[in-house]
């Protein structure tokens, strides 16, 4: 069996974490420890290679000095509770500098919960590994050589996050967003998409947050041949709100899906063109539509409204038309799923935490202050979703209304054979 340093057990155990999830723990806090831990490993084992002159399991030459002894456990306490990690034990060397390193970490677990956001964030970068391991005259503990091979062992960490395998992930409901931040300095807002979902086993997960795109059509559609060629599969429905390029990018992407506008985005803009005076009364009308207990119900509603409003209120009875059976998609799913998938506020709510700290940061433009503190947004918020319960009737009816979408589909891409024409016809090889 092949060992495993500490820094090797502690990957392990972060990849488990994003496969298998945690089993009554707080995903957080727990993604944090462990991210926490791999970066003190990380450096003291750079500190060791450094004052020995060699690496995990390499023979000592004639001239080395000194030998590894082992390990022993400590821990330093953090905001997240008490993190433990492995000390490398050396013999026959002067290990003070060791020691030192380890010392410079006391007070500063602020700075490591940060540098650890900011490792799944984006990735570390020399500097931010160099301003945490300083000494209080400013003095680096770790030389250049180690900063750098533990900046490169922390980017590698993270680009294996970040293009996971995503097979394992069945997603049943699939949710796609994106919200504009100024990325650069001087440069107009980009959208930063996100997609997250509801799998058949009722968990919510975080998929996917790319930096530095539009919410063009093509921008999306990287985005999502992204996910598939993680290996993520088609879900039964698409939530997105009225982005043209996420519209047609679910269209194109997953034609055998249902496609579920955002209503929260959808009566914003709709009430938008209707008078104070009546808003109350429209409001009303149209959320019985989008919200009836059928679409054949909602139907009749929509029908309603038109007949009452159009000759008064064009320009909103066109807005509420707009798209109509895509806002009332999330029908056909059972009643108990029906609020968590028509709408994107899972993700709306920790965008308004994303922006309060942005205002509250000054000079936070640019992509890696953004996506540090979008990340760390979505991670202290992923801790709050709780899961949604299917039924083995529920699943059924999903299960059905699936296979129905995709005959439908089959339908409607079969070849069309002319009147009088004989069909095409593929024998096999052997046929006679």
């Amino acid at each position: 069996m092949t060992r495993l340093p500490p820094t090797g057990k502690t990957r392990e155990a972060l990849r488990a974490l994003f496969e298998e999830g945690t089993a009554g723990q707080d995903p957080k806090g727990e993604l944090m420890r462990l991210a926490m831990r791999l970066i003190v490993e990380e450096a003291l084992e750079a500190k060791t290679r450094d004052l020995l002159g060699r690496g995990y399991y390499e023979r000592r030459g004639e001239a080395g000095e000194g030998y590894r002894n082992g390990h022993r456990e400590a821990g330093v306490k953090t905001a997240e509770g008490e993190v433990r990690y492995a000390v490398p034990q050396v013999r026959d060397l002067d290990a003070r500098e060791l020691a030192e390193l380890r010392r410079g970490l006391k007070g500063r677990t602020d700075a490591l919960e940060k540098l650890a956001m900011e490792m799944y964030a984006r990735g570390c970068s020399t500097r931010d590994i160099e301003a945490i391991f300083r000494d209080e005259d400013g003095r680096s503990l770790l030389s250049r050589t180690a900063v750098s091979e533990v900046t490169e062992a922390l980017w590698a960490e993270y680009e294996e996050f970040a293009t996971r395998d995503l097979s394992e992930i069945q997603p049943l409901y699939l949710f796609l967003d994106g919200l504009a931040e100024r990325l650069r300095p001087g440069a107009k807002r980009e959208a930063v998409l996100c997609a997250w979902a509801i799998t058949w086993r009722g968990t919510k997960v975080l998929i996917a947050l790319s930096p530095g795109t539009k919410e063009s059509t093509e921008c999306c559609k990287d985005f999502v041949a992204d996910l598939k060629r993680r290996g993520l599969s088609d879900p039964l429905t698409t939530t997105t709100d009225g982005a043209p390029g996420l519209v047609r990018t679910v269209d194109e992407s997953y034609p055998a899906s249902l496609r579920q506008r955002c209503l929260a985005h959808k009566m914003r803009n709709v009430m938008a063109k209707v008078p104070d005076e009546v808003a109350a009364e429209f409001r009303q009308a149209a959320r019985a539509a989008y919200e009836a207990p059928s679409p054949a119900m909602a139907r009749a509603l929509r029908e309603d409204l038109v007949a009452r409003f159009s000759s008064l209120y064009p320009s909103a009875v066109q807005c509420f038309e707009e798209d109509f059976e895509a806002c009332i998609a999330h029908l056909q799913l059972p009643p108990n799923h029906r609020r968590a998938v028509r709408t994107t506020n899972l993700l709306e709510r920790l965008f308004v935490e994303e922006r309060r700290r942005m205002r509250a940061v000054l000079h936070s433009f640019g992509e890696r202050p953004v996506l540090k503190l979008m990340y760390a947004a979505l991670v202290r918020g992923a801790e709050r979703w709780r899961g949604m319960a299917i039924t083995s009737f529920e699943r059924r009816q999903l299960e059905r209304l699936q296979e129905e979408l995709k005959e439908r589909h089959r339908a409607e891409n079969a070849p069309v054979t002319k009147p009088g024409s004989a069909p095409n016809r593929i024998y096999s090889k052997d046929r006679t």
